[in-house]
């Protein structure tokens, strides 16, 4: 992957300059906790092994124009030593303990080297002398204060976003063991240095807790440091004079490590996927799902790792979330193998990452807030602005609760929460380098308003026509027999454009009976839709025969309306020789895109007003059904337990 010609390189020597600082942070401070509180249990560091270094000294600040109150406490804080001390039984060092040292230590001095950087460029440098030497005018009190606030939080980001690469380069997979260290609280924004040691101080407090063996070490640090970039993130994002740290990029040659802003540094990894990739002609039957798929795996592939957006993105068309509902058997999980192998080869040849990665009912956690934790990893680790991701929710219905259900547990409404606030909250960014498949057999058992975060709908309805039969029968019976196909041309009507075309035609006219009314009625008042006026009264009309049919409904329609003006597939070539499209410049592609698109027609409008609206019919009859099934269930028993309620007092 090509990095940006702004990128401004760390130097290496300027980088260890830094080390004797932070190795006397790791060695010992104090602090006293202003904001969190402290542990009884953390109270006291491990015993310190026999490594060979000597008494530990005491670390006073040595940033020029910083005066900061002596808070000592007699045991002081000795990271260095709560980190040896992680398991002890062993009285030696381990490769473990050492390498989350010297990653710790590395960290810090870059992130000291940019807090110096953003100082000198800020004129920080010279405010901090004129406050030393007591020169500083009263006129740039506030200036000083809120630079040293942001100072502090870019302090704060660097720290923990080299810290948690860099462990988890070394550590690919450092344990199973899964940590829930809670809220990070002590983040200070003094200035950079009462920052860094608050920071470390609550490490410190959460690997006395949590990293109670070795094996615990590594994901209670990473743990640590997701949440402090998360409240970090949050923080930055009302504090002045930012500008300077969020519009440069800073690179680290020698470990590969990027500074982009507040976004936390991908890994810029691949998932290794263990499932059986389908090839097209393997999905039998659904045509506008396979195509549709199809269609999206190329589309990601146009996202412009440089600029951080696909051109999809912006001149519109892309799906950024999407559901696929169908009775069971239909083809759900082949048209998953098909995607994400589609996906999978394209990334080979352009030797881009690919991350796959499925939200599973293994997710819902009995512990407050651990479902919510997991579904915000799942959702970050396919948003990852340095991955081509996909991320796929199957039996979305048993996964997040349907709001108001007593059915649903804790655990699955926070998941609902997590994932409407992704998929459509106002911090979500669509870059167009991800997409998120929800599929479902009961899709009328999702929440409504989290159903219609799905902007696209595939209908997995599995083989339709007699030769759909002929052909999945032929596919699934092998190689070992010798029986003859007879009259019929294997996969043809698998031909997808063929099939696409006919499959879009049937929507013309509503197929849901309770629609089909609507448009009939409507029709007959207006006439031909044929206007913007008139297809608006067909959607009125729609609203009132089912209120859930909203303003959200209506932008998911213009979407799927962008995606048929977008309606066709990238080249194959153009996936096979990554010169002739991947590797292009982002405006070159855009002007590429743009030259393949076609005008929105009535006819587009009209079928997937039509589709979509289908689909939200189908649902809320089928919700309403088992509403009613419960319901006569509910006075059934309720019937019973009276018997023999009546029956026990006779």
């Amino acid at each position: 992957m090509s990095t940006t010609s702004a990128q401004m390189e760390l130097k290496e020597d300027l980088i260890r300059e830094k080390y004797t600082a932070a190795v006397a942070l790791l060695d010992g401070f104090d602090h006293t906790p202003r904001l969190a509180r402290k542990s009884a249990a953390a109270a006291a560091p491990a015993k310190e092994k026999s490594t060979g270094i000597g008494t530990r000294r005491r670390f006073r600040s040595t940033t020029p124009g910083l005066v900061t109150q002596n808070t000592a406490r007699p045991e002081g804080v000795h990271l260095a030593d709560r980190v040896m001390g992680s398991n002890p039984d062993d009285p030696l060092t381990s490769p473990m303990q050492a390498g989350v040292l010297h990653s710790l230590r590395r960290a810090l001095a870059t992130a000291m080297l940019v807090a110096d950087q953003y100082a000198d460029q800020t004129g920080l440098t010279e405010l901090m002398k004129d406050n030393l030497a007591g020169k500083l005018a009263s006129n740039k009190g506030g200036e000083f204060s809120e630079l040293l606030a942001a100072n502090s939080l870019i302090s704060l980001h660097v720290f923990a976003n080299m810290s948690g690469f860099l462990l988890a380069n070394a550590h690919a997979d450092p344990s199973d063991v899964s940590v829930d260290i809670g809220e990070v609280e002590e983040v200070l924004t003094d200035n950079p240095q009462m920052a860094l040691t608050g920071a470390l101080w609550e490490l410190d407090q959460d690997l006395a807790l949590f990293a109670t063996s070795e094996d615990k070490l590594i994901p209670v640090v990473i743990a640590y440091f997701e949440k402090l970039m998360e409240k970090v993130e949050l923080r930055a994002a009302n504090t002045p004079r930012l500008a300077p740290f969020t519009s440069a990029n800073y690179r680290v040659e020698a470990d590969d490590f990027e500074i982009n802003g507040f976004t936390p540094s991908g890994h810029g990894k691949s998932t290794k996927l263990t499932m059986t990739f389908k090839k097209p002609h393997e999905v039998v039957g659904n045509h506008i799902a396979k195509y549709q798929a199809m269609k999206l795996s190329k589309m990601l592939m146009a996202y412009d790792f440089e600029r951080k957006l696909n051109p999809f993105a912006e001149l519109g068309g892309f799906i950024f979330t999407f559901m696929g509902d169908g009775a069971p058997g239909t083809g759900k999980t082949t048209l998953i193998q098909m995607m994400a192998g589609l996906i999978n080869d394209y990334c080979a040849n352009a030797n881009y990452p690919f991350r796959y990665q499925n939200l599973s009912t293994d997710s819902i956690d009995s512990y407050q807030g651990k479902s919510a934790q997991n579904a915000k990893a799942f959702i970050k680790n396919v948003l990852d602005p340095n991955v081509i991701g996909f991320g796929t929710i199957d039996d979305i219905d048993q996964l997040a609760g349907k709001r108001g259900d007593r059915q649903s547990s804790a655990g699955q409404l926070e998941i609902t929460a997590v994932l409407m606030e992704s998929f459509a909250g106002a911090n979500t960014v669509v870059r167009g380098n991800c997409t998120f498949g929800m599929f479902s057999n009961y899709p009328e058992n999702v929440d409504d308003a989290l159903r219609q975060r799905a902007a696209a709908r595939f209908l997995v309805d599995g083989p339709q026509s007699r030769e759909d039969y002929i052909d999945i029968l032929h596919l699934l019976m092998g190689d070992n027999h010798k029986i003859p196909v007879g009259k019929h041309k294997l996969f043809a009507a698998q031909e997808v454009k063929k099939a696409v075309s006919a499959s879009y035609d049937k929507h013309s006219r509503p197929l849901e009976e309770e629609l089909l009314n609507v448009f009939d009625r409507i029709s007959s008042d207006i006439g031909r839709m044929d206007t913007i006026a008139k297809l608006g009264t067909y959607l009125k009309g729609i609203q009132e025969a089912d209120e859930r049919f909203t303003g959200r409904a209506i932008k998911n329609i213009t979407d799927a309306v962008k995606v048929r003006a977008m309606d066709f597939e990238l080249p194959d070539e153009w996936m096979e020789n990554p010169d002739k499209f991947l590797t292009k410049d982002y405006d070159t592609k855009k002007k590429m895109i743009s030259k393949l698109s076609k005008p929105i027609t009535l006819d587009m409008v009209i079928q997937e007003i039509n589709r979509y609206a289908d689909s939200e019919f189908r649902y809320a009859d089928k919700s309403d059904e088992v509403a009613i099934e419960n319901a006569v269930r509910d006075m059934e028993r309720m019937e019973e337990a009276k018997r023999r309620y009546l029956k026990d007092r006779g």
